[in-house]
């Protein structure tokens, strides 16, 4: 009889012996232990079965962040449900969308958030209970009632594990279907590089409704069998507090720059770190240095995506290269391909393919769209562009909708930011593409000055034109505070788009 591959009894064979080992511990002290948290799930499972959950259908969570939460999504494993996680932040509009789209069994929510309005979950036939940010609701109350003992279901590998909607930056939300398969393979394959330890323990303060602090740093630790400090958000004070007592840290690159905003932050609360880990959005150059001459630890950047989970990583131990995303995981194929697919030499840029064990098995109800993003030989299209080096090191570029042709000319918004961010008084920048009567569309950037710094639009343009062809250098530059971002940090480039869309009308600024 083939083994059960369930990602719960993957995880659940090596968890602790002893069912008192801690698993979570919040930020007042207060220890959640494996056993806790297993009993819990079980009831969990069982209540949902009880509210009309069956192998195969949705289970849709809108709920915060919370060690309950937890026992939720392992609950959603055992039983055989397909695990749903929506963004807190998400509004009444796009929830209605999400709950016809998926038509879910069964909402978990909490009280106060746009999915719990029972009379509109009832309307698309699902039941609704609810999970507070203290742990209580109807589910918790539903779930006392319930044994304490409940087998996982038993699956293969392409079994639909969890359904992942993506940003949505172009058209609808799309639903990424990931199996069983995909998520053990991809913890496993993280679990071997990222070296994990029987001493570790993770710093965990990602939001649990994303691939990032859901996937990668539940599921490895689980799959290590440790512990982790659960917080409930990202709080530079609180990281910088509890740190000592971590041996590991996973975040956005956010977190890093306002770790290294805070004064208190330095070697002495780093002493006892193995390994920083950045991911969801690029890591610039200048904090990756900073970071290193401030701690004297070098961030290991990763590159993932909803679709394949994580797809490369810096290395362990052989050099992190600053503004790269390293080599391809275990098992997983990448080439840089042109238009039809054909790969590309080392060094040219074009788009990133992949192809691995960790891959979605495509987007729910929507085979067309499925079809369109595989190649025929089995190959993602990422909608990534990136470029391999020497050596090696994979770098990413951009996404291929970000890319500004002006003029004829192919522009690479990275390639510009890079040359902008490197320059005296700059934080950050994000290059855009608008609308231009002459080009088609003009080159734009928004910049962030560091604190004190004197910028003005001339010498930035001035700047670039030393170092990048005519045609790459910005037509306009805008100076702001701050960027707009989303929940994982990563710069909303169409909203910047929509911003300034109007640059070049009618009589304003010319080209």
């Amino acid at each position: 009889m083939p083994a059960n591959r369930n990602l719960f009894a993957i995880l659940a064979r090596n968890f602790p012996k002893d069912p008192a080992a801690p698993l979570l511990e919040t930020a007042d002290g207060t220890v959640h232990s494996y056993g806790e948290v297993l009993e819990r799930s079980a009831r969990i499972g069982r209540a949902l079965i009880a509210a009309g959950s069956k192998p195969g259908e949705r289970v849709m969570v809108q709920v915060e962040k919370t060690p309950e939460a937890v026992a939720l999504y392992l609950a959603a494993l055992r039983i055989g449900a397909i695990y749903l996680p929506l963004n807190t932040g998400y509004r009444r509009d796009e929830v209605e969308y999400f709950l016809a789209d998926a038509a879910p069994k069964v909402v978990v929510v909490t009280p106060g958030s746009p999915l719990a309005d029972e009379s509109l979950v009832k309307d698309y036939g699902a039941r609704m209970l609810t999970l507070d940010a203290e742990g209580r609701g109807s589910l918790i109350e539903a779930a006392a009632r319930q044994p304490a003992e409940l087998d996982s279901l038993a699956c293969g590998d392409n079994t639909i594990a969890a359904i992942l909607y993506t940003s949505g930056t172009t058209g609808k939300p799309k639903g990424a279907m990931l199996s069983h398969g995909n998520l053990s393979s991809n913890a496993a394959a993280l679990h071997e590089i990222w070296r994990f330890d029987p001493r570790d323990r993770l710093l965990h303060a990602l939001p649990i409704f994303h691939t990032h602090g859901l996937f990668v740093a539940l599921n490895t630790t689980l799959l290590n069998g440790t512990s982790m400090i659960f917080l409930p958000r990202f709080d530079a004070a609180e990281i910088v507090r509890l740190l000592p007592r971590a041996t590991l840290m996973m975040g956005v690159p956010t977190f890093y720059t306002r770790l290294l905003a805070t004064p208190e932050f330095g070697r002495d609360c780093c002493h006892h770190m193995r390994l920083f880990i950045s991911g969801s959005a690029p890591l610039t150059v200048e904090t990756f240095n900073a970071f290193k001459e401030r701690t004297g630890h070098t961030i290991l950047e990763r590159y993932g995506m909803t679709e394949a989970n994580m797809i490369t990583s810096n290395p362990y131990l052989r050099e992190r290269v600053a503004g790269s995303v390293g080599f391809p995981l275990p098992g997983v194929e990448l080439r840089i391909a042109d238009d039809h697919g054909k790969a590309l030499k080392p060094g040219e840029v074009g788009g990133i393919e992949v192809k691995g064990p960790n891959i979605f098995k495509g987007y729910w109800r929507n085979p067309e769209k499925t079809k369109s993003e595989f190649r025929a030989d089995g190959f993602f299209i990422t909608g990534d562009v990136g470029r391999i080096d020497e050596r090696g090191y994979v770098h990413i570029v951009g996404r291929s909708k970000d890319l500004i042709i002006s003029g004829g000319f192919n522009v690479y918004p990275k390639e510009v930011e890079t040359v902008i961010d490197a320059l005296p008084g700059i934080a950050e920048s994000a290059v855009i593409g608008v609308p231009h009567a002459d080009f088609g569309e003009a080159v734009v950037a928004v910049v962030v000055g560091k604190p004190k710094s004197s910028l003005a639009e001339a010498p930035i343009i001035e700047a670039t034109r030393k170092h990048l062809a005519a045609y790459k250098a910005p037509k306009a530059v805008f100076l702001v505070e701050q960027l707009p971002r989303n929940t994982m940090g990563k710069i909303e480039k169409a909203k910047l788009r929509e911003t300034y869309k109007a640059t070049f009308a009618g009589a304003g600024r010319s080209g």
